[in-house]
């Protein structure tokens, strides 16, 4: 049992065995306390518990040991069950330039792995090739530092707009709120009979209604997952996945199944909870955020203390008339007026309802609107600070190297490895003989035939063990087998010399490759 119920049993004012009669509060009881008596109420507080661990249970008709008093979490009622969302539509300002810009997105996602810069996708990630294509590049495992420059690149970013602009992305541009709120829950609203206007219907749906529903979903999930696979296989492996049967790909028709059944899991089932839940973007925030970061955000020194109905001007409130038409209008449950949280993405519904109550009551808008927390607390702004002067800096600087590492790619990639075994050998004509393996990468869009030469140092000959492996299709990647020969008399004293691999193509694309030969020394 936790300290805050245990009793002082016989001690001074506190010894329940001093008391008698009884309070009538419960069955049983032998105190004679008053209702202000804190003793008395630990003592039954106790009693109860001890009452409920006895019977297993808390549900109705018994005192849990801590009754939450409000939502753990805004998508739970307080016995654990789902609390399903519907949340009502202000049709302000805000949720009109929301709605432009989301479906300017559905287009844009939906086409985005159907361009082609120079013959090559703007985005393709393909797992199985294990290549990724941006902006018409294609870029390989072996494309380590451009890799790491270009993932710090996207984090610092993310980082440096949640510090100025806040959760802008969560509420404008990611695609489970641009879909979330502009094609599903108007869907639901539709056949809820509530367009428009949103909210819980007066009516259930029925039957009917409630299958069409599901059979829209459905086709609009496998629409969405038909196009988010394009980002991963590409549109022309996608269509003819389309074309043929089932039976001829099993493993890919498998693939697509699955991901529809997450999708219409996700969008019908899980919805907000995604944000909520499953998102790690919104933990992110006391991490991301300062004071000076844009928020949506309750002005507590305006609207408080809250007063609903007429105003009598010897009573002193604030603006706020307490309709809690900004809660019923949030797509996850919350209410803005408890300050910030992480679960809001900044949808700014509450924004319009809020200004909408406002403009009906004669009272001034911007109750809740677009700030910061030392904007609400009446601090000057600062554009310029900490965040918003290192993470550029830190981002040009990543930005510089990724430019760099990408301008410095040539048509092909080389790479000179050594070969396994003795470091060297010695033939019966008494030549020196090192192994080595040459791995090569196509990077152009064209069958390319490789040359190789050694530079320096002379007297080397270079023989290519299977010389067909120098022909490459665009994309192609291999291990060529070499073998390189000479005299020992370049080793002696040191035990190596340095030399210069030259490898060409037929597009005059040159890199030299700076290893060192091993013999006697």
């Amino acid at each position: 049992m936790s300290d805050a119920f245990s009793l002082p049993i016989g001690s001074g004012d506190g010894d329940l065995s001093n008391h008698a009669g009884g309070c009538g509060k419960c069955e049983n009881c032998s105190c004679d306390d008053q209702p202000n008596d804190k003793l008395h109420e630990h003592a039954h507080a106790s009693e109860a518990v001890s009452n409920n661990d006895s019977a297993g249970k808390t549900g109705p008709g018994n005192e849990a040991l801590l009754t939450p008093d409000e939502h753990v979490l805004s998508t739970l009622e307080r016995d654990g069950s789902r609390r399903w969302l519907r949340p009502k539509l202000s049709m302000g300002k805000w949720w009109k330039k929301r709605r432009v810009v989301a479906y300017v997105l559905m287009v844009v996602f939906v086409a985005i792995p159907h361009l082609r810069i120079g013959g090559k996708p703007v985005v393709l990630l393909d797992l199985v090739s294990r290549q990724l294509t941006v902006l018409g590049k294609t870029f390989y495992p072996t494309d380590t530092l451009i890799l790491a420059f270009g993932m710090l690149s996207v984090f610092i970013t993310i980082v440096l707009v949640t510090a100025i602009a806040g959760r802008a992305w969560c509420g404008w541009a990611c695609p489970q709120t641009v879909y979330m709120e502009f094609l599903f829950r108007p869907i639901d609203r539709f056949f809820e009979g509530t367009t428009g206007k949103g909210g819980k219907p007066r009516d259930g749906m029925g039957g009917l209604r409630a299958v069409a529903r599901l059979a829209v979903y459905l086709i609009l999930c496998m629409f969405l997952a038909h196009t988010f696979l394009a980002y991963f296989v590409g549109t022309d492996r996608l269509a003819e996945w389309i074309r043929l049967s089932p039976l001829e790909h099993p493993s890919a028709f498998l693939v697509m199944a699955a991901v529809t059944g997450l999708m219409l899991f996700d969008f019908l089932i899980f919805r907000e909870q995604l944000c909520l839940i499953a998102c790690p973007y919104g933990r992110f925030q006391s991490v991301m955020l300062d004071e000076q970061s844009k928020i949506v955000a309750y002005d507590p020194v305006r609207g408080e203390p809250r007063a609903k109905g007429k105003r009598p001007s010897a009573t002193p409130a604030g603006d706020c008339v307490d309709c809690n038409q900004c809660v019923v209008v949030c797509p996850t449950g919350i209410d803005i007026r408890k300050g910030l949280q992480m679960e809001c993405i900044n949808c700014t519904q509450c924004i319009d309802a809020c200004d909408n109550v406002m403009s009906r009551v004669g009272l001034p808008t911007g109750l809740i609107r677009y700030s910061s927390q030392d904007e609400i607390a009446r601090k000057p702004k600062k554009l310029l600070r900490a965040r918003t002067i290192v993470y550029p800096v830190i981002l040009l600087a990543v930005m510089s190297g990724f430019a760099y590492a990408v301008s410095s790619k040539v048509g092909f990639d080389a790479r000179l490895l050594r070969g396994k075994g003795a470091p060297f050998s010695i033939s019966t004509t008494g030549s020196v003989n090192n192994s080595f393996k040459l791995r090569l990468v196509n990077r152009t869009q064209q069958d390319q035939t490789y040359t190789l030469t050694i530079d320096t140092p002379e007297g080397v000959s270079l023989e290519v063990i299977q010389e067909e492996l120098l022909s490459l299709p665009p994309g192609g990647n291999v291990l060529v087998p070499l073998s390189v020969e000479f005299k020992p008399i370049l080793t002696r004293g040191q035990g190596n010399a340095p030399a210069v691999l030259v490898v060409r193509d037929e597009s005059e694309h040159r890199d030299e490759i700076n290893f060192k030969i091993l013999g006697p020394r």
